[in-house]
């Protein structure tokens, strides 16, 4: 089980919006108490679906450019991208279930009920 990669201002670019899959964007902050609550669903979901879907994080505080970029004004805010643009906006906490619910679009679980 492998840390969710962190991006920045400098590589979002490449890591996020030149990506081949999609990729979810986890916009946190270390004293977020909410982003600290989805993290290990975030994980768990990495772990599931990483091939399918790529889960990274941006911490807001150190990287505001992006995060205004993208009009975030409340964390955790999840952004899906798929080819270079927001394909799905999550805001808030929310269990796991809820969050692959969310993903759907993006996830299948067909690999899983095999």
């Amino acid at each position: 089980m492998a840390d969710l990669k962190a991006v920045t201002d400098a590589s979002f670019e490449e890591a996020v919006l030149k990506s081949e899959k999609p990729v979810l964007v986890d916009f946190w902050a270390e004293w977020c108490g909410p982003c600290r609550q989805i993290a290990p669903s975030l994980q768990a979901i990495a772990d599931e679906y990483g091939d399918q879907i790529e889960i990274v994080k941006l911490n807001i505080d150190e990287n505001p450019a992006t995060a205004a970029k993208y009009g975030v004004m409340s964390i955790p805010t999840l952004n899906v991208y798929q080819q270079g643009e927001v394909a799905k906006t999550i805001v808030g906490a929310k269990p796991k279930a809820a969050l692959v619910r969310e993903l759907s679009d993006f996830i299948s679980d067909e690999a899983t009920k095999a």
